[in-house]
């Protein structure tokens, strides 16, 4: 019941933690390129662990990731940094992919020689080309991104606060890539059962307005948090410790996850069951025509950015 954690910058913090309050492991390392940073962080986080399930947080070099269940890297330049911040620009997340997938091909032989046997959880962004890099590096591990389940909580909240009701009985996906190319599966979305669709023209307003609207709200949400406070890290850690749970405890839980898809040649994200060797099945949900176009065109998106990554290499 140990997880290793890379990177201890916002994101990293956050997801150490959301583990340690969770307990989503018995065990967390934290390994950083300036140790002294990440020893701070695990005291700062130790000092309240007797509020929280039983948990043994510290600091470590990558010899420390022996035996881990999961790894998590969070290391790399965040979207502030990279100048990934302009709801204009249709690159997104995917202007951070070539600093970040030098950062991954230093790393990642390094985790894998420690924990070979580790599921390895991309959650810096672009997630879903960095695993693949990722992949690449490490061919005998298995590697996940935390891909589009944020992006699903988040379409599920907003769904929630238009429709006055909890998110947590809100169903509806987003898949296809963590970034501007993202696609709703609007055809699927349901509260209670009834098809948002229904519920919209039962309340008087269009489909189109909403879509509008929600999918701008979700597809920048990202943005809009770094407008107010530099960094988008909480989501994040909270998913990226639920995901580490789903391995460590073999849930074989069902979420939006990224994982290799030989169909389309990248990491993507659709509905899968999740377990101790990570992503164990991946389920092929009904999609309209306007869907299965729009992940093609994000598979072809997260495609041409790894292309340009090898060409640059």
């Amino acid at each position: 019941m140990k997880i290793g954690i890379i990177g201890t910058g916002a994101v990293g913090c956050a997801c150490a933690l959301a583990a340690a309050t969770r307990g989503s492991a018995r065990q967390i390392v934290l390994v950083n390129r300036t140790r002294k940073t990440a020893e701070a962080v695990a005291a700062d986080i130790r000092y309240g662990t007797p509020l929280c399930p039983k948990v043994e947080i510290a600091d470590g070099d990558y010899d420390s990731l022996d035996g881990a269940a999961l790894v998590m890297i969070t290391a790399g330049i965040n979207e502030k940094t990279g100048g990934a911040t302009n709801r204009d620009d249709p690159q997104g997340r995917l202007r951070l992919l070539d600093k970040n997938a030098a950062t991954y091909q230093d790393i990642v032989p390094r985790i894998a020689r420690a924990a070979p046997a580790a599921v390895l959880l991309v959650v810096t962004d672009p997630p879903d080309p960095l695993a693949d890099v990722a992949r690449e590096a490490a061919a005998q591990m298995h590697v996940i991104s935390t891909g589009t389940f944020l992006d699903s909580l988040r379409f599920r909240v907003h769904l929630g606060i238009h429709f006055g009701v909890d998110p947590a009985h809100v169903e509806a996906q987003v898949i296809g890539d963590h970034g501007t190319k993202q696609v709703f599966l609007w055809s699927s979305a349901r509260l209670g059962g009834v098809p948002i669709a229904a519920l919209t023209k039962k309340g008087g307003e269009t489909l189109k307005d909403l879509r509008q609207k929600l999918e701008n709200e979700v597809r920048y949400a990202n943005i809009t948090i770094i407008e107010g406070h530099d960094a988008s890290q909480y989501g994040i850690g909270m998913v990226s410790a639920r995901i580490a749970e789903m391995v460590l405890r073999d849930e074989r839980a069902v979420i939006p996850i990224g994982s290799w898809q030989e169909e389309f040649g990248v990491t993507l994200s659709l509905p899968s069951v999740v377990g101790s060797s990570g992503v164990i099945k991946v389920l092929q949900p009904e999609l309209s025509q306007e869907e299965r176009e729009g992940l093609q065109k994000s598979a072809q998106s997260l495609w041409a950015a790894l292309e340009h990554v090898k060409e640059h290499a």
